[in-house]
């Protein structure tokens, strides 16, 4: 039941997987809209956590799920 990717989708999950965990906020801006359907389509997972263990305040990640 794997939703269809769009091309930009596929080259966007692809820069995801390369980098393993990336702070949604260092995605390049022309590729942060394509995360919600990656996420939808269960391809991606965003998740929060401390950037440092002193940090009180947490960052969005995401993550490349496994593709199958």
């Amino acid at each position: 039941m794997a939703k269809q990717i769009t091309a930009l989708e596929q080259e966007i999950y692809d820069y995801i997987k390369e980098r393993g965990e990336v702070i949604v906020s260092e995605v390049p801006m022309n590729m942060k809209g394509a995360i919600p359907n990656l996420k939808n389509a269960g391809l991606v997972e965003t998740f929060k956590k401390p950037v440092t263990q002193w940090a009180s305040k947490k960052k969005m990640f995401v993550r490349a799920l496994k593709k199958g």
